[in-house]
């Protein structure tokens, strides 16, 4: 169960991550990012990103590759909410596979 605290802080990171990511579009060629929830923890100190890539194909690849700029993508934020949170919260990106499963459950219907 999350706080009503917890709900708006994700809320903000998520629009503003997903604007970060979408000007480093260039470093993630051929790739769309979305992100597509965000979970704080209660202190606000970790937040766990869920990202959606596409085309779908080698999303590992991409991870790996945001992950690599996790410092630079967590100095970005800082500088948008550096007004509204004491701390940046510790960021750990993970792939959101919902939209995969959700395309096979309709494969499957299809047969």
């Amino acid at each position: 169960m999350t706080s009503t605290r917890q709900d708006k802080v994700g809320r903000e990171l998520q629009r503003d991550l997903g604007e970060i990511l979408q000007q480093e579009q260039g470093l993630f060629p051929g790739v769309m990012l979305t992100v597509t929830s965000v979970r704080v923890s209660p202190d606000l100190g970790v937040a766990k990103i869920y990202l959606s890539f596409f085309p779908s194909k080698d999303k590992e690849a991409s991870l790996k590759a945001v992950r690599t700029r996790t410092k630079q993508i967590r100095y970005e934020l800082g500088k948008r909410v550096k007004n509204q949170l004491r701390i940046v919260p510790a960021l750990t990106f993970f792939i959101d596979d919902s939209l995969d499963y959700i395309e096979n459950i309709e494969n499957l219907l299809k047969q």
